[in-house]
């Protein structure tokens, strides 16, 4: 939702997203223990741990860095100053003050 044919329409982006289950590791694999330097077996490991969370971050991070993109696209200039400019420039001219009677 918000965006229709890569234009927003001013509702609230919503992104609906899968991933898929973290690895179970049955099998362990080759490894080398840090403190004695000899190789050894990794333990095996059971991931039952939900990485949804840590994927709900990532995925709002990478919206985040589109949509800044496409901020930068049409309003960029050389410095901060600039694009707040451009951008409040781009609000006047969507919403023109009235004109004032004296």
């Amino acid at each position: 939702g918000g965006i229709e044919g890569g234009i927003s329409n001013g509702s609230p982006i919503v992104v609906q997203a899968a991933m898929k289950p973290i690895p179970t590791l049955y099998r362990p694999l080759h490894s080398v223990d840090l403190k004695s330097l000899q190789p050894a077996a990794a333990g095996v490991e059971r991931s039952d741990v939900c990485a949804v969370p840590a994927a709900a971050v990532v995925g709002e991070a990478a919206a985040a860095w589109v949509l800044a993109s496409a901020f930068l696209e049409k309003f960029g200039g050389d410095s901060v100053e600039e694009i707040e400019e451009r951008y409040r420039s781009y609000l006047t001219s969507l919403f023109p003050r009235p004109p004032s009677h004296p």
